[in-house]
This record gives C-alpha cells, sequence and structure tokens, in this order.
C-alpha cells in the first residue's frame, strides 16, 4: 500500500463529503458504542476485558463444545442489542441516505442498528450477517432469533434444529467460518464504484471486510477513516478523525447531532 495520507481539517473533510455522490459506508463495532454495546478491540471490549470469550466466535470450538454453545445462547439471549436504540451516528446516515449520496453502508455489525435508525434494507450490506436470525449448520435452514430464545428460555440451553436435528447458530459469521459470496461481491462492487468511501468505528483488522479500503482507494475513491485508534489503513487515507463517533459524524454529513 502506498502512502497518500494527509492531515485534512474536518471542514475540508466537510467539503469532501458534500461533493461525494455516491458514498459509501464500513462500518464497525465503534458505531454502536454510543448505543451500549461493546466493541471487542478497545479498551473496554468484550475480548479485552476476557480474552476467553473469543472462543464463542470461533466455528470450530462452537461446533466441538457443548458448553460453549450453552454460553453463547446465554450471550445472544442477554445481548444488549435487543434493548439498544439507534444514536446520532446511525440517525446521520440515514439522513445521507435521503440525500441521495449514500452509495450502502457495508456493516461488520450485527446488531441491525442501521436498519432500526431508518436505513433502507437494501442499502445495508451485513458483510458479517445477523443476530436476528439462526441457522442450521448442518441443513442450512434459517429460523427467527426470536423462536430460539423463547426455547432457551423454556429451559432448553443448547436448541438444535427442528428439521435435521443439527447445530443451530446465530446467523452471523464466526472466525473460521466462510462469508456469504453473494454479499462480499456486492460489497466489493460498491467499493469499486464509489467516490468517496468513510470507515467508521473499525479497527480494520478483520478481512475481507478491511480490504474494501484499499479496493476503494485502488479505484481512485478518496479514503475517510474515523476511528479512535490507529488502523492499519491509515497510511493510504486522504484523512484520519480521531474524534468521537457521534458528536463528528453527524458534523461530517451535515446532519443534525
Amino acid at each position: 500500500m502506498s502512502d497518500r495520507s494527509s492531515v485534512a481539517p474536518v471542514d475540508e473533510v466537510v467539503g469532501w463529503l458534500a461533493a461525494a455522490r455516491d458514498i459509501l459506508v464500513l462500518t464497525g463495532a465503534g458505531i454502536s458504542t454510543d448505543s451500549g454495546i461493546p466493541d471487542f478491540r478497545g479498551p473496554n471490549g468484550v475480548w479485552t476485558r476476557d480474552p476467553q470469550a473469543a472462543k464463542l466466535f470461533t466455528l470450530d470450538a462452537y461446533v466441538a463444545d457443548p458448553a460453549i454453545r450453552r454460553l453463547a445462547w446465554l450471550g445472544r439471549r442477554d445481548h444488549p442489542a435487543w434493548s439498544a436504540q439507534p444514536n446520532a451516528a446511525h440517525t446521520s446516515l440515514v439522513e445521507l441516505e435521503r440525500s441521495g449520496r449514500l452509495a450502502a453502508i457495508v456493516t461488520q455489525n450485527i446488531d441491525g442498528l442501521h436498519q432500526r435508525a431508518g436505513n433502507s434494507p437494501d442499502k445495508v450490506i451485513e458483510i458479517h450477517g445477523t443476530m436476528s436470525e439462526v441457522e442450521c449448520l448442518n441443513c442450512d435452514d434459517r429460523t427467527g432469533m426470536d423462536e430460539a430464545l423463547v426455547r432457551v428460555a423454556a429451559g432448553e440451553d443448547d436448541p438444535d434444529c427442528r428439521r435435521c436435528g443439527g447445530i443451530l447458530k446465530a446467523a452471523t459469521i464466526s472466525f473460521g467460518q466462510s462469508l456469504h459470496e453473494p454479499t462480499l461481491r456486492r460489497a466489493v462492487r460498491a467499493a469499486q464504484s464509489c467516490d468517496l468511501l468513510i470507515a467508521v468505528g473499525t479497527s480494520l483488522t478483520v478481512q475481507p471486510a478491511a480490504s474494501l479500503v484499499e479496493v476503494a482507494a485502488t479505484a481512485g475513491a478518496r479514503v475517510v477513516i474515523v476511528n479512535a485508534a490507529a488502523t492499519p489503513y491509515d497510511p493510504i487515507a486522504d484523512a484520519v478523525l480521531r474524534e468521537p463517533i457521534g458528536t463528528v459524524l453527524p458534523v461530517l454529513l451535515g446532519a443534525p447531532s
């Protein structure tokens, strides 16, 4: 990656965003922390506080160990996303869509807050899946998460597939699990055709989602990164902003904070 980074003031970045016609937004866990959903790698992240928690998100461990699955189901039951509300950063992206300049939101999040805020589902590319559904790892049957959690509440600590008896898992991408190829292709096309990509609240360490930044830059798009900590893609960004997401994103997009 060649270094093309610059120190651009916020008002200059505001101008870039105002002039852009096809803006791709790549969001990570950092956009949802103001909604009460902890990130993974930040100072108070899930894995920072408990490194063993990563096993809950690793496919091999999940399949091999019923105890891991039982813990995972408790985590799904108690996940803060069920009661979380979209924050100012989410609603600013709704305003961006209303302006007609949003190409798509590629989100690494599984919480559904972009749609709950008001973004059109067809504009949101959930590259890591969704926690609102469960899938059978044997027969690929999909059902609603609410149905599975009713079974958990009734005493099933590791509910199985009612169609084939296979292992059920949230319809999310775990470590060791392949992304849904049509979803990935759609995200890549959006990165290739946008004129500006803004990455918000993501460490840009998880591939292939992080590589969308380089795809966009190579195609000639401006790149803006808004994240509290440094990322591997900072050197190729046109601007890197460290301000709080819920404060700066509405300013960048001209939306009320």
